[in-house]
């Protein structure tokens, strides 16, 4: 992942999550202008400041690098309610989910 692709995935997830740059910003104790310095490029977080952004996102760290899953909310959301379910119920569910992709 690029830092371009970095700054463009931070910004599909902030968006999804309904929220602005400034106010995730403010929320995580940052001033008003870091995240929206990061989704344009200028600057890029520290560690610590990239687990920050994962945890205020509610999404783990691998979860932001998979491109592929565009709302990892909700695929976390699922896979924790699957681990309650019984062979033939995850059955189910797999064969809905392939059903709904086509």
């Amino acid at each position: 992942m690029t830092e371009k692709d970095f700054s463009l995935r931070l910004a599909r997830l902030r968006a999804a999550k309904g929220v602005s740059a400034r106010d995730m910003s403010l929320s995580m104790g940052q001033n008003p202008g870091y995240i929206n310095n990061i989704e344009t490029g200028k600057s890029m977080p520290s560690l610590s400041g990239f687990f920050y952004i994962c945890e205020y996102l509610d999404i783990t760290p691998a979860a932001f690098f998979d491109e592929g899953d565009k709302n990892p909310n909700k695929t976390n959301d699922l896979m924790e309610a699957a681990k309650h379910l019984n062979n033939e119920q995850l059955d189910h569910l797999i064969a809905l989910a392939r059903g709904l992709r086509k």
